[in-house]
């Protein structure tokens, strides 16, 4: 493993209860212990309440202060807090100013952000390249847009949220479900946007995610997946099958993988077998009602 590379060491997140009795606290993640490495893109998977969105808080330091958290993080081996120039955060949400374009949006964030001895010429090739990285190039200059004013489609908005955290070229870069809301193939440009900023193998690119298509799951190169606050499966996402099909839970034909996984370690995976047995056998019944009424 090359680059710097981050490792969590049975990280243990709970909430705490108010009260002495210490024995309610609710862990939200339990005994995790995993690496991400630069060059890669690492999909956190599971359903809700699974606790991707603890784990990146975990590791971008954005915990709330009514949490008790055990464990170690590291970065290049070393135990450390990561600081704002080390780690960026995406959050779902994006907070853009409606009445400004894509261009003036990353330039006033790299003037305020950047180093001040950086020249007016050098802060622009930083913006002009982080356009380029994002696929922005076409709507650079077109209006972001809010509720009455016509602008960006979403898929622009969030490679446009995910440029203005690249503009400070952090080793890390945390993303929780930067897909939500968007249609399959703006879904797929912006995996491949960060596809991308990974390719030059400097940053560690982690981002939790809900039920990607399988286009879009086959652009990552790692895969976490968890069920309340445990890791069921870490390893190349490639492998994850194999994994699956060992364990005695093949995934069928047509069936997208991501899909697959989330319901085999759903708990309530029993409860929908039995549903789907169900539906399965009434389309056939429905099918046969139909070949007698027509033949």
């Amino acid at each position: 493993m090359g680059g710097m590379v981050m490792v969590w060491e049975n990280l243990t997140v709970e909430l705490r209860t108010f009260g002495e009795d210490s024995s309610h606290n609710k862990k939200l993640l339990n005994g995790l212990t995993g690496f991400a490495q630069p060059g890669n893109i690492m999909a956190v998977m599971g359903s809700s309440g699974s606790g991707k969105t603890t784990l990146l808080d975990s590791l971008a330091g954005r915990l709330d202060a009514n949490v008790i958290v055990r464990g170690s993080i590291f970065m290049d081996r070393k135990k450390r807090n990561l600081n704002c120039r080390e780690v960026s955060y995406v959050a779902q949400e994006e907070l853009l100013l409606g009445t400004l374009t894509v261009r003036e949006t990353l330039t006033y964030s790299a003037n305020m952000r950047l180093p001040s001895k950086m020249s007016k010429e050098e802060i622009n090739r930083v913006v002009e390249e982080t356009i380029m990285k994002m696929g922005l190039e076409e709507c650079a200059d077109n209006t972001i847009g809010n509720w009455h004013l016509r602008g960006l489609s979403n898929g622009e908005k969030k490679r446009l949220s995910i440029g203005l955290e690249i503009l400070t070229q952090p080793h890390v870069l945390l993303l929780d479900e930067p897909t939500t809301g968007l249609d399959s193939a703006s879904a797929f440009y912006v995996i491949q946007a960060l596809t991308n900023i990974a390719s030059n193998g400097e940053k560690i690119i982690i981002c939790s995610i809900h039920q990607p298509s399988s286009e879009v799951f086959n652009l990552f190169h790692d895969l976490l997946l968890l069920s309340t606050g445990e890791t069921v499966y870490f390893g190349q996402a490639k492998t994850a099958l194999k994994f699956f099909a060992d364990a005695g839970f093949p995934c069928p034909t047509r069936r997208n993988p991501s899909d697959h996984f989330l319901m085999c370690i759903n708990l309530d995976f029993d409860l929908i077998n039995e549903t789907l047995a169900r539906l399965q056998l009434s389309t056939v019944s429905m099918k046969f009602e139909y070949f007698l009424v027509n033949s």
